[in-house]
């Protein structure tokens, strides 16, 4: 199956990618082992060739399974994974100081079994380390010819600005949907202008969007990361869930599926903007792939811009101590607003 490409710098991809992180982490107990090849395999059968992990994911368990099912394939394919977040003693650790970087990327390279990653992404920004230290740690690197393309994630804007400035960033890697609109207030611009895709995670408002999540407090695993996220709380979710009966009527007009209408809605705000979607389902991924077939027009997107937007979606998009992590910008209103409590 072929796909639409887009540009990440001087690589080509598939016009939507694969982010492995739910295979192995933070979305309740991990698929069993068949399944998560399952949903790699299949993924490369439907045309994707853009695959995203990270050291954190399963504290190295998701590059491990991701090198060890896509190594038969690597010629073919576009591999990213992320360093500056690892897991130390069973707990998250933000760490971008040069010598960590250029430890774990050689630890990465081990798990995925390549000789090379494609992207390599500064996972976040660590407040103690001033970003052009960090980003130059990745550009010697990139000399050493151990990866070949720089990225950030959960960045704004003058963080890209200052790291571009040490060496050409090719992605920036921020939570970017219908319902998380952050980006636009700065980084989309810096990416334009810079050239720098915007590599979209959590296309689908982390499965708000598909309309199948009706209750999170029941029928989300413990240890589901949206159990802490203010959108999802029993406070906060019924609200936003009446964004979704307009919603479902414009993707039955469009003759579409509701995720596949937030996945084509990214694809029509620009063409430098790649969604990687996650999924455990292999039919969920066809569902989400055959979204590069939909085409919606100008008044169909507007429409979209109307409906579901920070000032129509309840509640913040972290609490307040996860967003304390977090380098991005924010809507003025939404971390602080009551119902984000």
């Amino acid at each position: 199956m072929s796909l639409p490409r887009r540009r990440i710098g001087q690589l080509s991809v598939s016009a939507i990618g694969l982010g492995a992180m739910n295979l192995s982490h933070l979305y309740g107990a991990p698929p069993p082992v068949e399944v998560a090849e399952s949903v790699l395999g299949r993924a490369l059968d439907l045309g994707v060739d853009f695959f995203d992990t990270a050291a954190l994911y399963g504290f190295g368990a998701n590059e491990t399974l991701v090198g060890r099912v896509l190594k038969p394939h690597r010629s073919r394919i576009v591999l990213a994974s992320k360093c500056g977040i690892t897991g130390i003693d069973g707990k998250r650790v933000v760490d971008g100081r040069p010598a960590t970087l250029k430890r774990t990327c050689d630890e990465a390279l081990r798990r995925l079994q390549t000789d090379v990653i494609d992207l390599y992404y500064l996972h976040r920004l660590d407040r103690q380390v001033p970003v052009e230290d960090s980003v130059g740690a990745l550009a010697d690197l990139v000399r050493a010819g151990k990866i070949r393309s720089i990225g950030l994630s959960e960045v704004s804007a003058a963080t890209l600005r200052r790291a571009h400035a040490v060496h050409p960033v090719a992605a920036v890697q921020n939570e970017y949907s219908l319902w998380t609109r952050e980006a636009e207030i700065g980084v989309l611009n810096a990416c334009r202008e810079l050239n720098v895709a915007l590599v979209a995670f959590s296309p689908l408002a982390r499965a708000f969007l598909t309309g199948t999540l009706r209750d999170p407090q029941r029928e989300l695993e413990q240890g589901d990361i949206r159990l802490d996220m203010p959108r999802f709380s029993a406070q906060n979710y019924p609200k936003n869930l009446e964004l979704l009966k307009p919603y479902a009527a414009i993707a039955d007009a469009v003759g579409c599926s509701m995720a596949q209408l937030a996945l084509a809605w990214l694809l029509a705000k620009d063409d430098f903007i790649v969604p990687i979607t996650g999924t455990k389902n292999p039919r969920h991924l066809e569902e989400n792939v055959s979204a590069a077939s939909v085409a919606l027009d100008a008044a169909t997107v507007a429409r979209l811009d109307r409906l579901i937007n920070q000032h129509t979606v309840v509640g913040a998009r972290y609490n307040a101590a996860t967003q304390r992590d977090i380098d991005t910008e924010m809507f003025a209103e939404s971390p602080l607003r009551e119902e984000s409590a």
